[in-house]
């Protein structure tokens, strides 16, 4: 993980939010050997090859530039991660992870960052920054968001690796699946939430977020009125009228 995979991660993202075309998204790793391996140490933590990153317009994020950076740009520069988070849980669309084998550090993150994770029984997780005199801190949202938080302390606190099943038990991972099946059982998944109404899938991913952090009876009241809002979709009225018919619903995405 470089600045530039990221860049180029946050641009994809941006281009995938205004495709009205794609209803899910799969992220995987290249290879089969790692989802990802983590951060870049020797180029992302060396101050020549800092990136400074500059606002996005339109969804379009800058290349890093090359070349000596001050501290403010290098503190600029490691809230990218936490960027890519963010335009992962405001995509408005759902993220599987593909997790073939190592997804470690911030690649660990950038896997639970995703709303679900299927791996491969050889798949293997880790938080190793301290091993290395670090602190995985900017993962720590997405791990305690999908893991008990005293879980997520452990894994850090230790740097130890857990395998698929392990991680399946711990709650991190949506579904472990042999190695050579990974491939089908990620195209069952994405072919069955693409096959729902991309209106009320937005609709709906979207309170998920909204209401993790609120308090109940906020929660509640936001829950409410989405309710109220996605029965004025055309989609609910199509389904409605679909079961009613005993017939294949036909979305309009609206």
């Amino acid at each position: 993980m470089s600045w530039e995979v990221i860049s180029g991660l946050r641009a994809a993202f941006g281009d995938v939010k205004l495709d009205t075309e794609v209803r899910v998204v799969v992220l995987a790793g290249a290879g089969d050997s790692a989802f990802c391996s983590g951060a870049d140490l020797g180029g992302m933590g060396n101050q020549s090859a800092m990136g400074v990153s500059t606002p996005a317009t339109a969804g379009v994020h800058s290349q890093p530039v090359e070349g000596g950076a001050g501290f403010l740009a290098q503190h600029r520069s490691r809230g990218e991660l936490a960027g890519l988070f963010e335009d992962m849980w405001s995509l408005g669309k759902p993220v599987i992870a593909r997790v073939q084998g190592w997804a470690m550090a911030g690649g660990f993150g950038l896997a639970l960052a995703c709303d679900l994770v299927v791996a491969s029984d050889r798949a293997r997780f880790g938080a190793p920054e301290v091993n290395v005199g670090l602190w995985p801190f900017m993962i720590t949202v997405p791990l305690t968001r999908s893991m008990p938080p005293k879980q997520a302390l452990e894994l850090m606190l230790t740097g130890r690796v857990v395998d698929a099943a392990e991680a399946f038990r711990l709650g991190f991972v949506t579904r472990v699946v042999p190695h050579d099946q990974l491939d089908v059982a990620v195209a069952e998944l994405a072919g069955t939430i693409a096959a729902k109404s991309p209106a009320v899938v937005r609709l709906g991913r979207d309170a998920f977020y909204a209401v993790w952090d609120m308090q109940a009876s906020q929660a509640l009241a936001h829950l409410h009125a989405m309710l109220t809002l996605t029965t004025l979709t055309d989609d609910a009225a199509e389904g409605i009228a679909a079961f009613l018919d005993k017939r294949p619903p036909e979305w309009r995405g609206s």
